[in-house]
């Protein structure tokens, strides 16, 4: 079924109310999806994080402790956070957090930051001017 004829069946099913709720539900997570991408695009090393996260704050601290300089979003604390999450999931594929993209380019989580750590994370780092 193609995605309008699901509408049209939804919109069929559910009365006015519901059809508003989905449709804000749609423009909510468009919006997540675009506040993601250009967060992404608009810091050179961009860290999706929650506050209580202890491989979020490992994750920090290791930027932290390079000097490196970036921008963190706490998901758990934003009032769309959950919806950037879904969004963070299709655009990288991963949807927990730490969810770290350097350049643009998505490095993976605390696991995968921390193993390029003795490699080329300095490097990186330096390549897009966060230290």
């Amino acid at each position: 079924m193609s995605a309008i004829a699901s509408r049209r069946s939804l919109a069929l099913r559910n009365g006015p109310r519901q059809n508003l709720q989905a449709l804000q539900l749609g423009h909510n997570n468009m919006a997540a999806a675009h506040k993601a991408q250009q967060l992404i695009d608009d810091n050179a090393v961009m860290v999706f994080s929650k506050s209580y996260c202890p491989y979020c704050r490992s994750t920090k601290r290791t930027l932290d402790d390079l000097g490196a300089k970036y921008t963190v979003i706490e998901l758990d604390q934003e009032e769309d956070g959950s919806a950037i999450q879904d969004a963070l999931a299709k655009i990288s594929g991963q949807r927990t957090v730490p969810n770290i993209y350097i350049g643009k380019e998505h490095i993976g989580g605390n696991s995968d930051l921390e193993a390029r750590k003795n490699k080329d994370l300095k490097a990186l780092l330096k390549n897009v001017g966060a230290i």
